[in-house]
C-alpha cells in the first residue's frame, strides 16, 4: 500500500538522505512487470508528495484547464507583429466557435470584447 499524506511526509522525514530510490521504495510506490520484476513509479511517488506538502496538481477536467490539464495563466502576452492572441483553451470556457463575431471596446488601458449585437452591461 503506497503512503500518501502526513504518512508519506513522515516516512520521508524518517529515511532523511538518502539516494533517489530509496524514498519511492519506502514508501510503497512500486509494481510489478509482466515478467515479475518490480518497477519504481517516481512519477506517482513525486505527485503524492507534492499533494502531501500542499501543491494541488488539479484534476484535469475542472474549467481553467488548458490542455493536459495545465492551469490558465489568463494573461496574454503581445506578439512581436503586434497581435494579441486568444487561445483554444480559452474560447472552448466561452463555448465560441468559429466565426463568431466581436466587438471591440477600448477604454483608458483596457480592451473588452463583447459579442456582437449584444448590449453592453457596463455601460
Amino acid at each position: 500500500m503506497a503512503l500518501t499524506g502526513s504518512d508519506l511526509l513522515a516516512r520521508i522525514k524518517e529515511i532523511g538522505d538518502a539516494s533517489k530510490s530509496n524514498p519511492v521504495l519506502a514508501a510503497g510506490y512500486l509494481s510489478t512487470k509482466k515478467d515479475g520484476r518490480e518497477r519504481l513509479n517516481f512519477t506517482a511517488f513525486y505527485e503524492a508528495l507534492l499533494e502531501a506538502k500542499g501543491v494541488s496538481l488539479g484534476d484535469g477536467g475542472a474549467n481553467g484547464k488548458g490542455k493536459a490539464g495545465r492551469s490558465l495563466s489568463y494573461v496574454a502576452p503581445v506578439q512581436g507583429n503586434g497581435n494579441l492572441l486568444v487561445g483554444k483553451a480559452y474560447t472552448s470556457l466561452l463555448d465560441l466557435n468559429p466565426g463568431d463575431e466581436f466587438e471591440i471596446k477600448h477604454g483608458r488601458k483596457q480592451i473588452r470584447l463583447l459579442p456582437a449585437g449584444g448590449a453592453d452591461e457596463e455601460e
